[in-house]
């Protein structure tokens, strides 16, 4: 909430239904500073009606009052956390776009296996870039400890980054709705989560949640951990704007160890980044290997 003598008045002063085309361009401009997040101007009614939900839950008077105390707040504060929220808000659910799983289950994973057969390391590292409320991950951890034989003999680490932190404190439950686990396969199902009895959710099972750590992170910014050998990069990027765009792809690449993959909607534009990167599929992309 703000804090007392910053205009507060009671929700249901509310004025204007919409914003002005000034408060739209000027809250688009906020936007994007703060968070590299391009919101088109023609999407006024969409923002308004978003902007709205906001004034209710903190009680400011209006989008001109609004626009002002949340341009006075650091990106780290809670209100901007819940306003980008509410803006970038898209369904997730796990196993989405079944054929980047396909190639991960029955390509990349059963490669890695016959590597360390032969003596390479058996550790895996893998980043879900904005994976919001925890589906990706999870279900990245359900596909390795399926596909891995004595997974207690492989350091695996699944990394879930997102700039909302409320996305990510639900993503560390691990509970799941039946809408987000329609596509799981029934023996995954069974293998790797239980029903929450009375609430209609699904629980993940210590040994897929153990595989992965939640931290705040805006894709704007670089990551600092340990090169990943596979990114998943997914259904973010239609928010950037070209140079938005660059400056992600140049983060995300320089997180991504050489020869390793980077996985992608099929449909965010980003292979003109990718100088360099041999492009398998319209999703998936590899990352050249270093010059001896």
């Amino acid at each position: 909430m703000p804090p007392a003598g910053q205009g507060i008045l009671p929700s249901q002063s509310v004025g204007s239904d919409q914003v002005t085309d000034d408060q739209m361009a000027r809250f688009a401009e906020l936007i994007y500073r703060r968070a590299g997040i391009r919101v088109s101007l023609q999407k006024k009614t969409l923002l308004s009606n978003r902007l709205r939900r906001r004034l209710r839950d903190t009680g400011i008077a209006g989008f001109e009052e609004y626009y002002r105390y949340l341009s006075g707040l650091r990106r780290s504060h809670p209100e901007w956390d819940a306003f980008l929220q509410e803006i970038t808000t898209h369904e997730t659910y796990l196993f989405r776009d079944e054929p980047q799983w396909r190639w991960f289950v029955r390509e990349y994973l059963p490669a890695r296996v016959q590597a360390a057969r032969a003596g390479a390391p058996r550790v895996l590292r893998f980043w879900s870039a904005a994976c919001s409320t925890g589906d990706e991950p999870v279900t990245i951890a359900c596909c390795v400890a399926a596909a891995l034989p004595n997974l207690t003999q492989w350091q695996v680490h699944i990394l879930g980054t997102d700039i909302a932190t409320g996305a990510l404190e639900q993503a560390r439950t691990a509970r799941f709705n039946e809408r987000a686990m329609r596509l799981v396969p029934e023996d995954y199902r069974r293998r790797f989560f239980v029903p929450v009895p009375e609430t209609g959710l699904w629980q993940a099972r210590p040994q897929v949640a153990r595989l992965i750590t939640y931290r705040q992170h805006n894709l704007m910014e670089r990551l600092l951990a340990p090169p990943a050998d596979v990114v998943f990069l997914k259904n973010v990027l239609i928010y950037f704007d070209g140079q938005s765009k660059k400056t992600v792809v140049g983060h995300v690449s320089a997180a991504l160890r050489p020869g390793g993959y980077l996985v992608t909607g099929a449909a965010e534009g980003v292979a003109e980044f990718l100088q360099g990167f041999q492009r398998l599929h319209p999703w998936l992309y590899r990352k050249p290997e270093k010059h001896l």
